[in-house]
């Protein structure tokens, strides 16, 4: 049922994923093209705030922050198993793989290799603290509005 808090948590969360994709993609390696990189973090943040952080609201500021950064870590999660799935059919539709197993894997290893680059302070701290932010003014939409 769409609620006050919902929305606000799935306009919070994109804008959340959008910064946090927008500051991830100096970290990508040189000649590599953003594509809709942020496009796709703003849906995925949308989708999952109004799923995630949307349904946890009523139970106190401390439980928000925690709520805030599950959705950060859950929304993360699904954004470089997106592309990590995309890069893996583009590479596939060029050969690199010798078969099924073999392109799952390139799966793993793709979200491997781009997650050593989530190691720069920038994209860690803007979920985090975005998601404490996003998280709160939820949890406050959520006592004021119902």
């Amino acid at each position: 049922m769409p609620t006050a808090s919902k929305l606000v948590a799935a306009v919070l969360f994109a804008i959340v994923g959008a910064v946090a994709a927008h500051l991830f993609l100096p970290t990508l390696p040189e000649g590599t093209p953003p594509g809709y990189l942020r496009e796709v973090s703003a849906a995925v943040g949308a989708f999952w705030g109004w799923r995630t952080m949307g349904r946890r609201v009523g139970k106190g500021m401390g439980e928000a922050a925690g709520s805030g950064i599950v959705t950060s870590v859950v929304m993360l999660f699904w954004v470089m198993l997106l592309f990590s799935v995309y890069l893996m059919i583009r590479r596939s539709m060029r050969g690199l793989f010798d078969g099924p197993m073999d392109a799952l894997l390139g799966v793993l290893n793709i979200m491997y290799d781009y997650g050593h680059n989530l190691l720069a302070p920038g994209t860690p701290i803007a979920l985090i603290v975005g998601g404490i932010l996003a998280g709160w003014l939820t949890e406050i939409t959520y006592k004021r509005l119902g």
